[in-house]
């Protein structure tokens, strides 16, 4: 049975109930109508600042034929043209920004994997309007005023530790910096300092829960009662495995730093049936990724954002390349929800021929006895041949015998459910290495 949540006001209100209406904020007691009148004012104020102030945009606008005064409905976004990583790395570093440096209070950068990294700026409004989403995020998962958040995203250029840091203190949380790494000292803090939430990649949760077991601590023993994960894909079986062995509630956050950061969207907890889009500052679409048509309410497609209040960087149909579909909301009824992010587009693995995401391994792995949740995908070549290569850590005192069955197991669960033949290596307890900010599943060794 998970635990319940206290705060430390006078009424204490189980976690998983209904937030008290008195912490609703004003975006968040809207009717679906309202929210859709204050989206089309905001909107058109976005696309005429982009236009005046984006060379880029003014340039894609006029060639696409429309004006910010063509946008008479929310439904005439979709004459808009897209904007796309690439477009952020073409201007590298400050071209997209809509405002002088002078106004420019904060600067934020992706990794550059491919060169170049995406930058992103914010004013001082748009840094307040952060740690507001961010706040109410924390709130939709259960958090309250006087609570503990202990925040393991990496503090710097990434945008999860100082997203997180001010949106819980905006919150009225106390907030415990403590980064990624040196796990072993984190673990110490979380039973010393004892805080009832943690912020972190579901991955590096995984990562601190060992360390607890390594230690001989019970993680369902420790002081935490929720967890905000967020930062790459993860299943409903690690959802399961996360709260099943620390005894605390997992719920998804969603972000991404060309939009804002962490804050885009919420899981809330009494329902953890998806994330419920915060639409008074980020206008959800789902498109076909391969047609670019806009996809009916319900169908899957390729997440595309477009931001209503930014100034520094205002973002028009911003192409994720996370793949989900769009639904109704349920604890927040005005805002729409997205399903759990599972794989993205670029994620995606062609193996002979055959569409692979590593969340589809993930959650034959997790339902596996006796492996652990830590697995890596190696693809490699063999004669004219790809070939992929999952490598999943063994549980301590797992035999060889009992690693051999895991591993057909696996390799048939693969083949049944996906439609290839992999092959299966289930090595010794922590020989994998651990992540400790975004994970990298995928290890691709083939001749490009």
């Amino acid at each position: 049975m998970i635990s319940a949540l206290t705060t430390s006001a006078e009424q204490d209100p189980r976690l998983g109930e209904p937030i008290p209406a008195d912490l609703l904020d004003e975006g968040e007691r809207r009717t679906r109508d309202e929210l859709q009148e204050v989206q089309l004012t905001r909107l058109k104020a976005t696309l005429r600042h982009a236009y005046e102030n984006v060379e880029l945009y003014r340039k894609k606008f006029d060639e696409a034929g429309v004006g910010p005064g063509d946008c008479r409905s929310l439904e005439d976004l979709a004459r808009f043209p897209f904007t796309t990583k690439a477009d952020l790395r073409d201007t590298y570093p400050f071209g997209m920004f809509a405002v002088p440096m002078s106004d420019v209070r904060r600067v934020h950068a992706s990794s550059g994997t491919t060169g170049r990294p995406t930058v992103v700026g914010y004013t001082e409004n748009d840094l307040s309007m952060w740690a507001d989403v961010v706040a109410r995020s924390i709130r939709a998962a259960g958090g309250r005023p006087g609570h503990k958040v202990h925040i393991s995203y990496g503090y710097g250029l990434f945008t999860g530790g100082l997203g997180a840091h001010y949106g819980a203190e905006r919150a009225g949380c106390t907030v415990i910096p403590a980064s990624g790494g040196m796990t072993a000292r984190q673990v110490q803090l979380i039973q010393d300092f004892r805080p009832e939430i943690i912020m972190v990649t579901p991955s590096y949760m995984l990562a601190l829960l060992d360390e607890f077991e390594r230690q001989g601590v019970d993680p369902r023993t420790s002081s935490l009662k929720v967890g905000l994960f967020g930062a790459e894909p993860w299943t409903e079986a690690m959802r399961q495995e996360i709260e099943q062995r620390a005894d605390i509630h997992a719920v998804d956050i969603y972000g991404l730093s060309e939009v804002i950061g962490p804050g885009v969207a919420q899981e809330c907890v009494e329902t953890k049936d998806g994330l419920h889009v915060w639409e008074d500052h980020f206008y959800p679409e789902v498109v076909d990724p391969a047609t670019d048509e806009i996809q009916r309410p319900g169908d899957s497609g390729e997440l595309v954002f477009t931001s209503l209040t930014k100034e520094a960087l205002p973002i028009i149909r911003y192409r994720t390349r996370d793949l989900t579909r769009l639904l109704p909301g349920t604890a927040r009824p005005a805002f729409r929800r997205i399903d759990k992010i599972t794989g993205r587009c670029d994620d995606m693995i062609i193996l002979r021929g055959v569409n692979v995401f590593p969340t589809q391994i993930e959650e034959i792995v997790l339902r596996t006895h006796d492996v652990s949740p830590h697995f890596q995908v190696e693809l490699s070549q063999r004669g004219r041949l790809d070939h992929m290569t999952v490598r999943v850590e063994a549980r301590l005192d797992v035999g060889p015998s009992q690693r051999a069955a895991a591993a057909r197991t696996i390799a048939h669960g693969v083949k049944d459910v996906v439609g290839v033949t992999v092959e299966v290596l289930v090595v010794e307890p922590n020989a994998l290495e651990r992540s400790v900010g975004k994970l990298q599943r995928v290890k691709d060794l083939r001749e490009t």
